[in-house]
């Protein structure tokens, strides 16, 4: 028995979870997120607030390992439409820049000869701050993909540090050429 799937999963007050047809339903002030149940488990809701999944079937491995993650996709769920998520990326290099165009896309200048346009997906905000990006949104998943995806637009490089990175990130220099070393 899976030791993280086994916990309850506390329900705030403002936040419902339902079960639909193998479907997870959570609606919050921050938003509706659902997802599929996993072969082999079981969801009980309970009146007092707390929702428990449980393992239909102890000998079999995948339904197994499928019991913390289900417990861990539930509790993710409840807290991103009650609080939300947030990840946060830092722009360092001389001339990179972020801007917002509109509501939904960010204008980056990281080095290039051109600019790039980054759309934002639906149900993700960002906040542009000197050279701090702040990416909120309820969906934990989307939030770290979209994060992802905007520092793949320009790793770190370990030589000057430049470039995208996320915010408490440390990036291993290297000294350059030896023989600078040496004088």
């Amino acid at each position: 028995m899976s030791r993280v799937g086994k916990q309850p999963i506390a329900v705030p007050s403002g936040v419902s979870v339902t079960l639909d047809n193998d479907l997870v339903k959570v609606s919050g002030s921050k938003g509706n997120l659902s997802q599929p149940l996993l072969d082999g488990l079981k969801v009980d809701i309970s009146d007092n607030n707390s929702v428990l999944v449980s393992n239909l079937d102890l000998d079999n491995a995948t339904y197994r390992s499928n019991h913390g993650l289900m417990r861990t996709l539930i509790n993710n769920m409840v807290i991103g439409v009650s609080n939300g998520f947030t990840k946060k990326l830092e722009i360092n290099g001389v001339g990179y820049r972020a801007s917002l165009v509109g509501a939904n896309d960010i204008k980056l200048s990281l080095g290039y000869s051109h600019d790039i346009n980054f759309k934002l997906p639906e149900g993700i905000t960002a906040s542009i701050d000197q050279n701090v990006i702040t990416i909120t949104g309820s969906d934990k998943q989307k939030v770290g993909q979209v994060a992802s995806d905007i520092r793949e637009l320009r790793k770190p490089e370990p030589y000057k540090g430049k470039g995208i990175k996320y915010e408490g990130e440390y990036i291993i220099r290297k000294s350059g050429k030896s023989g600078k070393e040496a004088k």
